[in-house]
C-alpha cells in the first residue's frame, strides 16, 4: 500500500530536520507508541507500538533503521515489525524544502506491507485508516515543531 502527503511547517528546514530525525522527539507523535530504545544513534532504534484497525488490535515490535540521511533535505528509513500472527514492512521517505525563512514543506511517502492475521481481518479498513494515521502523525509533528 502506498501512502503520501504534504504539510507546510512554520519553522526553518534545519529545525524540522532535527525533530524528524530524533527518535525521542518524533516518538511523541507516533500513534500507539509504548516504548522506544535507541540501538545505534543516528542509525537504528527499536519500538513497541499498538495498532488498531477497527476491532482488530495488535502490538508490533519493530526495528527501524535509517537508510539515507541527507541533512537537512531528505531522510529515508525502513521498519520491520512483528506481532503475533502478523508482520509489517515499511519504507518511508521524507523530503524537506525551504519555502521561506521560517517555512518548510515536508513531502512524505511510505510503502507499507502488512501480512498475516491483521491484514486478513482488517483488509477493508487498512488503506483509509493507515492514511489517516500517517496524516495525524505529520500534523502532530507540525504542531510539536511550531509550538
Amino acid at each position: 500500500m502506498h501512502l503520501e502527503g504534504k504539510v507546510t511547517i512554520g519553522a526553518p528546514q534545519v529545525e524540522v530536520w532535527k525533530f524528524l530525525t530524533d527518535p525521542n522527539q518524533v516518538g511523541s507523535c507516533v500513534p500507539g507508541l509504548e516504548s522506544m530504545n535507541i540501538i545505534t544513534p543516528d542509525k537504528k532504534f527499536s519500538a513497541v507500538a499498538g495498532l488498531g484497525l477497527g476491532s482488530v488490535k495488535v502490538t508490533f515490535n519493530a526495528d527501524v533503521e535509517w537508510l539515507e540521511l541527507d541533512k537537512p533535505n531528505r531522510a529515508k528509513m525502513k521498519a520491520r515489525g512483528t506481532a503475533p500472527g502478523s508482520a509489517m514492512d515499511v519504507v518511508s521517505e521524507m523530503k524537506l524544502t525551504r519555502v521561506a525563512d521560517k517555512q518548510t514543506e515536508l513531502n512524505w511517502t511510505a510503502e507499507v506491507t502488512i501480512v498475516g492475521k491483521i491484514a486478513t481481518l482488517a483488509a477493508r479498513l487498512m488503506g483509509s485508516v493507515s492514511q489517516k494515521m500517517a496524516g495525524d502523525f505529520f500534523n502532530c509533528v507540525k504542531g510539536q515543531i511550531e509550538k
